[in-house]
């Protein structure tokens, strides 16, 4: 037992327990198969791509190296969550200990954070590649790619860091049911005895600088690549542009998309079912990562031909 700042007698917890679908426990059993094979598709899709990446000379280019630190930041983010997902539906297996759920909630923020910055570093390149095509190699080069995984780190490394310090410090007692799949911050904080104001507040604050800054430049690379792809007047130009934006720009939409849906979902709680929230955190650690490679494999025709060329020489 241990005493409380107000006086008050309670047990500290020692771990948590993961309770992933409060009023609809059936989710659990149908959903554990298409989640397996989302996650199996998203490994085997991602590995793929790296190791043609790596392989091909001639994708040995800024924005493939960028493609493959993606595809990295989705391997890690779905090691991270989704087996222990898979855990809780196949065998029950709910205890999580402190410092691994602290760990899931730091690497979850980080990465989401680092995937955001990566799009838009994206984005930027084609802007560069449209709208100063001759200037291109001069800007987008390989010292290019070495400052911008720097950016991604430093940025998102330093700027997520105080979620997991801050919920750690929090006062854990009595409750220790986490009423999710996962260790969301909001979710973790919310069981402490201590007022978790901060918590929220830079929760809030600090994904809306770090996602919000990221979807604004994005968009803005956008609208000035579609301004300069409109002006083109040589046969084919438009829809070639357009095309290389493409995949791109369905994959940051659909990034953006369901983390907006889920956002309010959350602002509207009292509305939608508690498991709708945590149903699409599950889903947005697996979904964009098993699409992300096969949008770029399907729509790059450098990245499919390389697939190509490496299944022949492995036949």
């Amino acid at each position: 037992m241990t005493a409380h700042q107000n006086g008050t007698l309670s047990t500290e917890a020692s771990d948590f327990l993961l309770n992933c679908f409060v009023t609809s426990s059936s989710w659990q059993q149908w959903l554990s198969l298409p989640l397996s094979l989302l996650f199996l598709l998203a490994m085997g899709a991602n590995a793929t791509l790296l190791i043609t990446i790596q392989l091909e000379v001639s994708l040995h280019q800024p924005l493939y190296y960028l493609l493959s630190l993606l595809s990295l930041l989705d391997i890690v983010l779905c090691l991270t969550v989704i087996p222990k997902v898979l855990a809780i539906f196949w065998f029950d297996l709910r205890h999580i200990s402190f410092p691994a759920c602290f760990l899931q909630m730091y690497i979850m923020n980080c990465f989401l954070a680092m995937e955001s910055c990566t799009f838009m570093l994206m984005a930027y390149d084609r802007y560069v590649a449209i709208c100063h095509p001759l200037r291109y190699p001069s800007i987008i080069n390989d010292q290019f790619v070495v400052k911008a995984a720097v950016f991604i780190l430093t940025r998102n490394v330093l700027m997520t860091l105080p979620i997991p310090i801050l919920s750690a410090q929090l006062h854990y007692c009595g409750r220790n049911v986490i009423e999710n799949c996962i260790c969301a911050n909001m979710s973790v904080s919310r069981l402490s005895c201590d007022d978790v104001t901060i918590n929220h507040l830079y929760q809030f604050a600090g994904g809306w600088t770090l996602l919000g800054s990221d979807l604004i430049l994005i968009f803005l690379s956008y609208i000035l690549i579609l301004r300069a792809v409109l002006r083109l007047k040589a046969e084919g130009a438009v829809a070639k542009a357009l095309s290389t934006c493409g995949s791109h720009f369905i994959l940051i939409l659909f990034f953006s998309t369901i983390l907006l849906v889920f956002v309010l979902t959350h602002v509207a709680k009292k509305k939608v079912s508690p498991d709708v929230p945590v149903l699409l955190n599950v889903l947005h650690h697996v979904i964009p990562a098993a699409l992300n490679p096969i949008v770029y494999g399907v729509r790059t025709q450098e990245i499919k031909q390389g697939i190509q060329r490496l299944l022949k020489k492995g036949c």
